[in-house]
């Protein structure tokens, strides 16, 4: 027992540190488990090498990497672009109002759906915002995860924490209810919604990654083009006012028209099939136009068949490379270097730091430091870090969103939530269904849904469970219960209830929630019976204090989900959550006496 508790206290350190990799971490710390288990004399406390690996193939750690492939999903159709942008007009442009709006929304749902779904849902919709308000998303990201956890505390079903405590209690001869526990619950809530909202922002630093740096939104204007095909959403729209109202995110060139150009001012001129519009616009806006069809493939002479006719397939990627001094390209026009037949990408826009001439897309002559926006698969998108022509910039490919697949996916996600919530399935069991139903209707392919797994969430659970299932056969978990309640014996009813409140709160970052409901239950049962106490008191005490999992990503499943998204550190849980962990605890220490009447 006393050597798991310093192999926990080590990796934490290590965590917290930051000095090695979190995968580096979390397999020593398994390792040593296993050394440790595999020498000790005797039974070893029934431990054995098979329940310290069980953490890879644990049900919530399969749950939150399908939920992560379920978000990329509805990632890559924009599935909830209008939920979005109704959010996005209701809450402003302050952070503070947004964090309000999003993550009042998020933990009133919660109350009343499994917290976790909830997360995944709003995951996307934070981001999205967080880039129109010119904010970090993990700003958003773990107060998200928290203020679900809050929500889900209030009623029976908001989480499956709740319903095991309810469950085990149910079996000493209490039965909880829907609401027995929505007043304190609401209480702690609201505290802990104040810290979070006004507070929490100030701790979280900033974790935007590499990746951000090309984002969609930045600002930098390619010259592209758009050619009018037949049945193409912009044939026959009419310029008014010298502007195209349906190309609000663009600035248009020029019109080419039976190659003649037509330049602005452009009075009265409506577009016809196999007009050529050049158009300056944001990475951001050719994506979207490209998403939603306004935009197309460049066609080449070449093709069998004029590319804008078809689909984007996908797998199709954007992604910016820059035109190396000596390219064999320089000097060559956009259409004359067949970039497309030697490297197996098509360039979709050129941007320069000068003044670029303003002439028809195709014959723009490339120089030296042009930036393209080039597109393809990821495989060809690939294949471009070992040319010395263009020079990948790493981390800038970004899969074109499939809003024709949007339905679909909405469709799947809302079936996830149904069963899960509903309790027809359970939600590892609908999670992984969903993911399979993504990549049979072509919402998610294969290669985009490994991409989303992360292997420090994956060695942090592993190597966490390990410590779960060690503390609890070893009796370690139970030790200290029993000399909190020791240490306390013979104090008034409301500091025994205050200490046992605080351990379970402090060893639920370390175990799972779940585990922690099921041992701690009966040991409130038994703790009020003992001191004449009423036992309802310290049931609650058991639900709330078991989701006060706020100090370590470990703690809860939601914290995993934002883990990735939000670039978010182990340190940064420890920051931003202890004190919260701290709050609720002096919040029900008041709370629970007086509500139980204590």
């Amino acid at each position: 027992m006393w050597a798991t508790y310093a192999i926990i206290a080590f990796s934490v350190i290590g965590f917290a540190l930051e000095k090695w990799s979190i995968e580096a971490t979390a397999l020593a710390t398994l390792a040593a488990f296993l050394l440790l288990f595999s020498v000790a004399p005797g039974d070893a406390a029934g431990v054995t090498y098979h329940d310290l690996v069980m953490g890879f193939a644990n049900p919530a750690l399969i749950t939150v990497l399908s939920l992560l492939m379920i978000g990329q999903a509805l990632f890559n159709t924009d599935a909830l672009d209008t939920p979005t942008r109704i959010l996005a007009r209701i809450s402003g442009t302050g952070i503070t109002r947004t964090l309000l709006v999003l993550l009042g929304a998020a933990g009133a749902i919660s109350a009343f759906l499994n917290n976790t779904p909830v997360v995944v849902m709003f995951i996307p919709v934070m981001t999205a915002i967080a880039a129109q308000r010119n904010f970090d998303a993990a700003k958003g990201l773990m107060p998200l995860s928290y203020i679900c956890i809050l929500g889900g505390m209030t009623t029976l079903i908001g989480s499956s924490t709740n319903l095991l405590v309810a469950d085990v209690a149910g079996k000493e001869g209490f039965d909880i209810g829907f609401f027995d526990f929505t007043v304190p619950g609401l209480m702690l809530a609201a505290a802990g919604a104040l810290y979070i909202i006004f507070v929490m922002p100030l701790i979280l630093r900033k974790r935007s990654g590499l990746i951000d740096q090309f984002k969609p939104g930045t600002g930098r204007q390619f010259v592209s083009q758009i050619e009018i095909t037949p049945n193409h959403p912009l044939l026959g729209i009419q310029s008014r006012l010298g502007l195209f109202p349906q190309l609000e995110d663009m600035t248009v060139m020029m019109v080419v028209r039976r190659a003649i150009p037509i330049r602005p001012p452009f009075e009265e001129l409506v577009l016809s099939e196999g007009d050529i519009v050049i158009v300056a616009a944001t990475r951001a806006s050719l994506t979207k136009a490209l998403s939603t069809g306004s935009a197309n493939v460049p066609s080449h002479p070449r093709d069998a068949e004029p590319s804008a006719e078809k689909e984007i397939e996908p797998d199709f990627h954007l992604a910016e490379a820059i035109v190396s001094p000596g390219s064999r390209y320089v000097g060559r026009t956009v259409q004359g270097a067949n970039i497309r037949f030697i490297e197996g990408v098509i360039v979709m826009g050129v941007q320069r730091t000068r003044r670029m001439q303003h002439r028809e897309f195709r014959e723009i002559r490339l120089e030296p430091g042009d930036t393209l926006l080039v597109g393809g698969t990821m495989e060809a998108i690939s294949r471009l870090r070992a040319s010395r022509d263009l020079l990948l910039l790493e981390w800038s490919a970004a899969a074109v969103p499939l809003r024709r697949f949007a339905p679909r996916a909405i469709f799947i996600f809302l079936a996830i939530v149904a069963m899960a919530s509903t309790g027809m399935l359970p939600i590892m069991v609908a999670s992984v269904l969903g993911v399979l139903a993504m990549i049979a209707t072509r919402c998610l392919n294969v290669r985009q849904a490994m991409r989303t797994v992360d292997s420090r969430i994956f060695m942090l659970v592993a190597a966490a469970l390990a410590g779960a299932v060690a503390l609890e056969k070893t009796g370690g978990a139970a030790h200290i219960a029993n000399s909190v309640v020791a240490l306390f014996e013979g104090s008034p009813t409301w500091v025994v209830l205050s200490a046992f409140f605080l351990a379970i709160a402090l060893l639920t970052n370390f175990l799972s929630n779940n585990a922690t409901a099921v041992l701690f239950t009966p040991i409130a049962v038994k703790i009020a019976q003992g001191i004449g106490a009423p036992p309802e008191a310290f049931i609650s005490a058991v639900i709330f204090a078991a989701n006060c999992s706020f100090a370590t990503p470990v703690g809860y499943q939601t914290n995993l989900l934002v883990m990735g998204p939000g670039h978010y550190r182990f340190s940064d849980f420890i920051k931003a959550g202890t004190p919260l962990v701290i709050l609720m605890w002096l919040t029900y220490s008041f709370v629970g006496p007086w509500y139980y009447g204590l």
